[in-house]
C-alpha cells in the first residue's frame, strides 16, 4: 500500500520585516501601546489581525519612557493587497476611542482612497454596539466626510492638497498610498497639523515608489542612511537629487522617523519564491502562491517587482519607455568618466534657468553610454567648462531652429568647436532611435537621479509619423534626457575616425 502524503503547508509570508527600525529596548506593554492597541482589535472590534499587522504594531508604537511614541513618523513600506486598509482602521478608531485623541486625519493623493479607509472604519464602528452608542454623527458629504464622538473625538477625511489639514490639530495623519505624493505640497500642509501634539504620529503606508514618489523617497533614504543604508540606495549617487531634496521648510526629525519595509533584496529572481514571502507578509493568510504565480506571468516585469516585491523602480510605470526597460540599461560598470574622448549633448530648460551637459561614448560591450556631467544655472558657464575639456570633445550636439540651446550652440560654433544642430527629420530619427535602445535595452547607464526623473516622466509629442520630446507639456525638467538623447544622437552620427582591433592587435584577415 502505497504512502499517503503529508498536506504541503502553505507558504507563509515573513511577519517581521527585512528592513525595520530596532527597538530601543525590550518591548511589553508598558514600553509599547501596540499591544493595547492588538487587545482593542480583537478582544472589542473583532479583527482577528494578521502576525505582521501585530508585529507592527508592538514595534511603531513603541514608547519613550516619558510616555510619548518613539516615532512621530512611521513608514511602513510592503506590497500591495497584504492588509495596509485594515491596519489603517484600527489605528483610527484605537486612536479615538482608546487614546481619546481629539482628531485623526485621513488623506491620500487620490481622495477615493482616503475615503474608503474612512468609510471602513465608520462600518466597524457601526457594526459595535458599545462603540455605535459613542457616535454623535457621520457626515458623509463628499469632501467633507467624518465620524464624530459624543466625546468629542473625530476622524476627518481630507484632500492631500497645499491647503489640506491647514487651520487643524491633528494627533494621528493616516497617509495612505504615499508613494503617490510628487510633491511636498500635502506633506507640508498634513503634517504640519502635528506639530503641537505631545503624543501625534504621522503613518505613512505604501508600496515601493519609483522616480516620481519625491515624499516617500526621501523619507526612506533618511530611515535607509540611519540604519547603515542596507540597500545602498545612499552609495554612488551622493547628495539627493533636487527634486527628492525636501524644501528648507519641511522639517523631518531622523532621530523620529522609523521605517518597517516588507520587500524584496535588490537583484532578486521575482521566480524565487522565497522573496514573495519577504514583500507579502499576508502571503498564506489572506493571499496565496497561486495568485502571485498568476500576476508574475501577466505582469510587465517591473509592474511584478513594484507591486508585488515592492521593489523601487528609477523610472516610472507610466512614463515614455516600456515598463523595465530604462532599468533595464542600467551597469554600473559601464562609466566612461575615463574615455580619451566623447561627444558632449547640450540642452537649456524651457524656462532657460538650468544647462545640463551630458557626454556619450562606446561603453566595452560597443554599446552607447550616456551621462549627465554638469547641470547648472544659466548657460554662462558652459563655454568655459568645455573649454576645459576641449581635448577630449569630439563634437557638440544640440537641438537648432528655436531651441533654448540654440543660441549657446552658435557660441560654442564661433569657439570653434565642431557643432552638429539636431534637428528637422534627424530630431525624430534621433529620438526614436535613442527611445529604441533603450527598449531593446542595447544602451548603458549608470545611477543618476536627475536623468533618472526626466526619463521617467517625459512627454513626447508627434512630429510627423514619429514623435519628439516635448519640454513644455512634461511634469518635470526633461533637458537632462533630451542633452543625453543630443549626445547619443552625435555619438551614432558623427563621422568619427574607428581603429579596428584586428589593427590595433596586429592581427590580419586573408
Amino acid at each position: 500500500m502505497a504512502a499517503s502524503r503529508r498536506p504541503v503547508a502553505p507558504r507563509l509570508g515573513s511577519e517581521k520585516p527585512r528592513i525595520f527600525t530596532p527597538p530601543l529596548r525590550r518591548l511589553t506593554p508598558r514600553t509599547s501601546a501596540g499591544f493595547a492597541c492588538i487587545e482593542f482589535a480583537e478582544e472589542v472590534l473583532g479583527i482577528t489581525l494578521l502576525p505582521w499587522q501585530r508585529w507592527l504594531l508592538v514595534h511603531a508604537l513603541e514608547q519613550l519612557r516619558d510616555g510619548t511614541f518613539r516615532f512621530r513618523t512611521v513608514v511602513v513600506l510592503v506590497a500591495r493587497q497584504n492588509g495596509k486598509s485594515t491596519l489603517a482602521q484600527v489605528l483610527a478608531l484605537f486612536f479615538m476611542y482608546v487614546r481619546a485623541v481629539a482628531l485623526v486625519i485621513g488623506t491620500a493623493q487620490n481622495l477615493d482612497i482616503a475615503e474608503e479607509v474612512w468609510q471602513g472604519a465608520v462600518d466597524i464602528a457601526e457594526d459595535v454596539p458599545e462603540l455605535a452608542e459613542e457616535i454623535r454623527r457621520v457626515v458623509r458629504v463628499n469632501g467633507k466626510k467624518a465620524l464624530e464622538l459624543r466625546t468629542g473625538e473625530r476622524y476627518k477625511v481630507q484632500t492631500a492638497s497645499r491647503r489640506g489639514g491647514r487651520g487643524l490639530s491633528g494627533d494621528l495623519v493616516l497617509m495612505d498610498e504615499l508613494r503617490e505624493h510628487q510633491s511636498w505640497d500635502s506633506w507640508s500642509a498634513v503634517t504640519k497639523t502635528t506639530l503641537a501634539r505631545l503624543l501625534a504620529q504621522v503613518w505613512a503606508l505604501s508600496n515601493a515608489g519609483d522616480a516620481m514618489s519625491i515624499v516617500l523617497a526621501h523619507l526612506r533614504r533618511m530611515a535607509h542612511a540611519a540604519l547603515g543604508d542596507p540597500d545602498g540606495i545612499n552609495v554612488g549617487e551622493g547628495a539627493l537629487s533636487a527634486t527628492e531634496a525636501a524644501p528648507d521648510d519641511v522639517d523631518v526629525d531622523g532621530d523620529s522617523l522609523g521605517i518597517f519595509e516588507w520587500s524584496a533584496p535588490p537583484g532578486s529572481d521575482p521566480a524565487d519564491r522565497r522573496v514573495w514571502a519577504m514583500a507579502n507578509p499576508a502571503l498564506g493568510h489572506t493571499i496565496t502562491e497561486r495568485a502571485l504565480a498568476s500576476a508574475l506571468r501577466t505582469d510587465p516585469e517591473w509592474v511584478f517587482r513594484t507591486e508585488v516585491l515592492c521593489q523601487w523602480s528609477s523610472g516610472t510605470l507610466e512614463g515614455p519607455f516600456p515598463p523595465g526597460a530604462w532599468e533595464g540599461c542600467l551597469d554600473p560598470e559601464s562609466s566612461i568618466g575615463d574615455a580619451e574622448s566623447y561627444v558632449v549633448g547640450v540642452d537649456v530648460s524651457h524656462d532657460r534657468a538650468v544647462t545640463h551637459v551630458a557626454v556619450a561614448e562606446f561603453d566595452q560591450r560597443g554599446r552607447p553610454h550616456p551621462e549627465v556631467n554638469a547641470s547648472r544655472a544659466g548657460t554662462d558657464w558652459v563655454l568655459p567648462w568645455l573649454r576645459e575639456r576641449r581635448a577630449r570633445i569630439r563634437a557638440v550636439a544640440g537641438q537648432g531652429k528655436g531651441a533654448p540651446v540654440s543660441d549657446l550652440l552658435g557660441e560654442l560654433e564661433a569657439d570653434g568647436f565642431e557643432v552638429r544642430r539636431w534637428e528637422g527629420d534627424e530630431l525624430a530619427s534621433g529620438t526614436g532611435q535613442f527611445y529604441d535602445l533603450v527598449r531593446e535595452r542595447l544602451m548603458s547607464r549608470v545611477a543618476q537621479p536627475l536623468l533618472d526623473v526626466a526619463a521617467a516622466t517625459a512627454v513626447t509629442k508627434p512630429l510627423g509619423d514619429r514623435f519628439v520630446w516635448n519640454r513644455r507639456q512634461s511634469p518635470t525638467d526633461i533637458s537632462p534626457l533630451i542633452a543625453a538623447n543630443a549626445a547619443v544622437w552625435g555619438l551614432l552620427t558623427a563621422p568619427v575616425p574607428v581603429v579596428s582591433a584586428y589593427e590595433s592587435r596586429n592581427l590580419m584577415v586573408l
